[in-house]
This record gives C-alpha cells, structure tokens and sequence, in this order.
C-alpha cells in the first residue's frame, strides 16, 4: 500500500512542480498572428477549376480570422499592428477568383477607408466588382460615399449614385443622387434624374419625395440662372440672394419646400440652411420612406 502512496504522492508533486508551471506558461505565451501569402489568382485558376470560389472564400475568411485576432484587445500578440498591405493583396487575389463574393467588398470598405484612408484603393476594388455584380446597388453605394466624404469629389459621387439607384428602388439613392449632382454644380442633370426616376414608380409616397427633390432643385436652378445674369453685367457676386430680387434679377427669393433658407456662398454655389433634409419632426419626406406611410 505504501509503494502506491509514493507513487500518487511523486506524480502530484511532479505535476505541481512540472506540468502546472508549463501549462501556465503555454497559456500566457505571446500569440504570433501571420497571414501567410497567397499565390497570386492566375497561378490558381490553373490548378483550381471547380474550386475558385472556395479557394477566394477560404482567403477571405483567412484575412478577416486575421484581422479579427490581431485587433482584439484580450488576445496577447507579439505584433499587434495588422498587416494592412497583405490584407489587401490578398482581398484582391481573392475577388479576382471570385468576383461576386461580397465579404471582400464589404471588409474593404470597412476596414481600408476609415481606418487608412485609402479611398482610390477601395473604390478600385468596388468598380471590379460592379463589373460583376451588376444588379446590386450597395457597391456603387459606397462608392459614392467614400468621394463625397472622404475626397469631397462630388462629381464622381453623382455619378456613382446614380448607378445606385438605378440598381435599387430606395429613393435614397436618388435623392442622394440628386444632391451630388447639384453640390457639383450640375442642378439641371440633377433635376433630370430625379424626374427620370419619378417616371419609374407608381408608389405616391416615392412620387412625393422625388417631386420634393424636384422643387428644391427647380428652385436652385432660379437663383443660378439669376446669379450668372448679375455676375454677367455687374461683374462680381451680389450680396446675398435679396439683392438679386432688389435689382430685378429674380422676382422673389423661391421657397424651400425642406424649410430652409437659401443662400450665396463666399465661391458663388447656391446652398440652402436645410441641406435637402427635413430635421426635427416627423416630416413629410420621412413619412414617404416609411412603410406604411404614417
């Protein structure tokens, strides 16, 4: 009985001064994170056939698996700062082997645009993919965003948005549309567009908030023709939009149906106070894009 009581007693204190040690050691280690590299895509439709899709999806989920552990705060790494570089690479490996898998498009615009800024990279990878995604609005979406944003490029985000929202029934996008078009000095195309889409449905509600975009950009079109009329003879900028009706330019300052006041600014662009957006109560335009209207 002793001899097996010796046994049990040398195996406990081998594992309390052995095993315990080395299992707290093995659990409170650094975590060495690493991407790996990806062959590049032509190299692997060769040998891949069947199974490019697979092959970008398991890349994908390799990168954000990656991104996932290299950010967490609970996680202990060697190296914290995420391979950003060989992110992407990989995103763009992967979409090349599978143009329709929208996780990479997703994570690109997520992680890329806020977090380094790299807008021209992004919005590359988003026009790759509208080439195949041909009926989703969400890419040239975020697309326009990202230069009405981050690049204040409001011609590129017209165009953008337009091609969003004639992939979408979401009066958003026309309306946002319409907007660019007008912050890049483009109202009367803007005015054409909303119309166009106007002309598409059938849904009074929609029809209402496109005939408000209409109006306020009708309107914007008034003082501009007023505004290039007065710098045409006078040669420099009136004083503000009252001059304009003071001097026989525009016979009353048109209304904002938002509720705004329009005015000049110091580079000659008619704005307006409400920025083609109703604040505060429930308005008009907020009840046509609820569901039931109310």
């Amino acid at each position: 009985m002793k001899p097996r009581i010796l046994i049990v007693t040398a195996l406990v204190c081998g594992y309390c001064l052995v095993v315990a040690p080395f299992a707290r050691y093995m659990n409170n280690r650094p975590i060495a994170i690493r991407l790996g590299f990806m062959p590049e895509a032509k190299l692997l439709k060769l040998v891949a056939a069947d199974y490019k899709q697979l092959l970008a999806q398991q890349a994908i989920v390799r990168v954000l698996f990656y991104f996932g552990t290299v950010v967490d705060p609970d996680l202990r790494k060697v190296n914290s700062v995420p391979d950003y570089f060989q992110m992407f690479t990989t995103l763009q490996q992967a979409v090349l082997l599978d143009p329709y898998n929208i996780d990479a498009y997703y994570f690109a615009e997520a992680a890329y645009t806020w977090e380094l800024h790299k807008i021209k990279e992004v919005n590359n990878l988003l026009d790759f993919g509208m080439k195949y995604r041909i009926w989703d609005p969400q890419l040239p979406f975020y697309a326009a965003f990202n230069c009405a944003y981050f690049e204040k490029d409001y011609i590129s985000a017209s165009k953008y948005m337009k091609m969003a929202a004639e992939r979408s029934d979401n009066p958003l996008f026309t309306n946002l549309a319409a907007r660019y078009f007008h912050e890049a000095g483009l109202t009367e195309v803007g005015i054409a567009f909303v119309e166009q889409m106007d002309k598409t449905t059938i849904d009074p509600r929609i029809k209402k908030l496109y005939q408000l975009r209409r109006d306020a950009l009708r309107a914007v079109q008034r003082i501009e023709k007023a505004l290039q009329s007065y710098k045409q003879h006078v040669g420099h900028l009136p004083v503000g939009i009252s001059q304009l009706v003071s001097e026989g330019y525009l016979d009353q300052i048109p209304h904002d149906p938002y509720g705004g006041e329009f005015y000049i600014t110091s580079e000659g662009h008619v704005r307006s106070t409400s920025k083609f957006a109703f604040a505060g109560k429930k308005s008009d335009e907020n009840k046509a894009m609820s569901p039931n209207g109310k």
